[in-house]
């Protein structure tokens, strides 16, 4: 179970999904469709995870990387494409039952991500899929409310700005071995600098959006939570390793607490 955790993307996974569960609480959503869209997002989710391992298993091989289960032998493949298969079945009842409109939302969601594993991080446009995934994730739980609606725009865009943060963040630890497995989406074409750069001002727009955003006058504390994001996003731009992306999601799950509460 831990191995396919692991090769899942266990805790991005459940970071999306945490993100998911709060815009739930936020929303005046039935307690049966917040389970059932919030409980589909986790699905979706895992399916794109598994779904990068097996796409990339030749490549992992190329880099040695000992953290994959699949390059180890820890785990048979078999095992994650019937994994995947069932998830993704367990995806499609699930948004279902959260009512069409989210579904296809929820849909849109995780297709971005499977576009992305199938090819679309190999090229300039590699943010394009995190852009769009998160910016319609608030959108999914505001058309499984009673009264169906689109999120509003900068509650979108606050997403999106998110998305593209933490895919500049994500893929720096992995730089070297993607360029030699040919993988060279946007952070690699870009360079290590510029795209810590960019992602620090992306991930303090995104967190300007959600108190700013929401009609009337900010609470106090919020200028605090913008603080608390500052001092983190400059964290990214020093630290190494997995540091700065596990900062985006911190983040982000700031930012969702300031629509949550502000919002």
């Amino acid at each position: 179970m831990l191995a396919l955790f692991a090769a899942a993307h266990g805790g991005p996974a459940l970071a999306v999904t945490v993100v998911g569960g709060l815009l739930a609480l936020r929303g005046d959503l039935r307690p049966l469709h917040a389970f059932a869209v919030t409980a589909a997002l986790f699905t979706g989710q895992l399916t794109i995870g598994w779904g990068n391992d097996l796409l990339d298993r030749r490549r992992d091989l190329a880099a040695g990387r000992t953290d994959k289960p699949l390059v180890t032998g820890a785990l048979p493949a078999g095992l994650v494409v019937r994994a995947l298969v069932w998830a993704a079945l367990a995806c499609m009842v699930l948004s279902v039952l959260a009512g069409w409109r989210s579904a296809l939302g929820l849909l849109f969601v995780t297709g971005a991500g499977h576009v992305y594993n199938l090819g679309l991080k190999s090229t300039r446009w590699s943010w394009a899929p995190y852009a769009c995934a998160s910016g319609m994730l608030p959108s999914v739980f505001a058309l499984a409310e009673p009264t169906p609606h689109w999120a509003p725009f900068w509650m979108t865009g606050a997403g999106a700005t998110l998305g593209v943060g933490a895919h500049l963040l994500n893929a720096l630890p992995d730089l070297a071995d993607d360029e030699r497995t040919g993988v060279r989406g946007l952070p690699h074409r870009i360079g290590e600098r510029f795209s810590r750069v960019l992602a620090a001002v992306l991930l303090c727009g995104a967190s300007l959006l959600a108190v700013f955003g929401p009609a009337g006058v900010p609470p106090a504390w919020a200028w605090a939570v913008l603080a608390l994001v500052v001092v983190l996003a400059a964290f990214t731009l020093v630290a190494r390793g997995r540091s700065p992306f596990r900062a985006a999601v911190s983040i982000a799950l700031l930012d969702v607490v300031l629509l949550v509460a502000v919002g």
